[in-house]
């Protein structure tokens, strides 16, 4: 896209140029330019270090390491070349070189930084708390994220490419583009673009981004509580039968149990606030007929099956399903208080030892 100067008759186109034409150099002028005036590539950054490296076993140095408002790091990767060499794969070493710093870590940073620049011992963490709009330091929300901004006269289509494909996996990765042109009068003017994301879809991308690690971090925390759950299951389970005592506590929904006959298994299931003890009758693919025929066999003796049981129990052909059930549903499940699951245990392992009781004669009957 060309860059015009309006003048009293028209457009004038003004002349693209290139940081080599200019002898303009990375480190001692874009990025010397870009410490001092870091809104350039976005507005919510602090430039914290310059020529980062201290980390042991490298002499990589990130060339400005910055926070945002959101206490990010970001690190920045500056170029001038027309295709941006290989800078994406340098900032994501940088970024996760940097992935473990702490705020204290941080300050040290910017102490050194700031002498460079003449400034007074212990101004380091009052500026970043200044900027952050924080009291004090809070290591629970510092660098939650390690952001990357990408600056160079413009970028290979393999970059491109890279960077949107990272992003689709959580990674905030962003493409500055700084094109020079020279004025008639011999200005030197720089136009500055964001090119990746667009800036139009990047408080869209974010709240993407947010929705998704919030829902991996969900799905985390009920795998864990799923595991916790089995765990102290299976172990009273073994205290009064063995229909499961080879089992192995997992992070899914169910547990499954042999019956001794192929298709038929005595299952556990939990969810959040309930959890059930069943018969699932599956003889696997294309086997509908079969298992609505096993389920019906089963159902008319559904009185002597509840008596012996000793209760109602759900009978469910899942018409929408290829298997059908028998289950008895106990209130409470893997999200109940840790104090209500030893209850929910006794229930559940009572209710499968008499489900196993009340159906295992006429599982050994079956015409299957």
């Amino acid at each position: 896209m060309a860059i015009f100067q309006i003048t009293e008759n028209g457009f004038n186109r003004l002349s693209e140029t290139s940081f080599n034409a200019e002898k303009i150099y990375e480190r001692k002028d874009l990025q010397r330019l870009l410490k001092s005036n870091v809104e350039a590539l976005s507005s919510d950054l602090k430039v914290i270090a310059e020529e980062f490296g201290d980390w042991a076993d490298s002499n990589r140095r990130i060339d400005l390491l910055c926070i945002d408002k959101d206490a990010n790091l970001v690190v920045v990767e500056i170029k001038r070349t027309d295709d941006g060499g290989h800078m994406e794969l340098q900032a994501i070493r940088y970024a996760a070189m940097v992935s473990t710093m702490t705020f204290k870590q941080l300050v040290e940073a910017h102490a050194k930084f700031l002498r460079s620049a003449d400034a007074a011992d212990g101004e380091a963490e009052k500026a970043i708390l200044e900027f952050l709009e924080w009291s004090e330091p809070d290591e629970e929300i510092f660098a939650k994220e390690v952001r990357i901004i990408l600056a160079s006269a413009d970028f290979s289509r393999e970059i491109t490419t890279s960077v949107m494909w990272l992003n689709r996996f959580g990674l905030d990765i962003r493409c500055v583009r700084f094109r020079p042109y020279r004025m008639e009068n011999s200005t030197l003017l720089v136009d500055v673009q964001q090119i990746i994301p667009l800036p139009e879809a990047s408080d869209y991308q974010t709240r993407i981004r947010a929705k998704e690690r919030e829902g991996k971090e969900h799905r985390a925390e009920r795998y864990d509580l799923r595991l916790q759950f089995w765990t102290g299951l299976l172990e009273y389970a073994k205290t009064r039968t063995s229909l499961h005592a080879t089992r192995s506590p997992g992070k899914y929904s169910w547990i499954g149990g042999s019956t001794g006959k192929r298709g038929l298994s005595y299952n556990y299931a939990v969810r959040e606030d309930d959890a059930q003890a069943e018969l699932y009758i599956d003889f696997g693919t294309g086997s509908d007929d079969k298992n609505l025929q096993v389920f019906n066999q089963l159902a008319s003796q559904k009185e002597n099956i509840e008596q012996v049981f000793g209760g109602e129990l759900q009978w469910e052909d899942l018409p929408e399903k290829r298997g059908c059930r028998i289950r008895k549903i106990v209130a409470g499940g893997y999200r109940s208080p840790s104090d209500e699951w030893p209850r929910i245990f006794e229930q559940l392992v009572s209710a499968m030892i008499n489900l196993d009781k009340a159906l295992r004669p006429h599982i050994q009957s079956l015409s299957v």
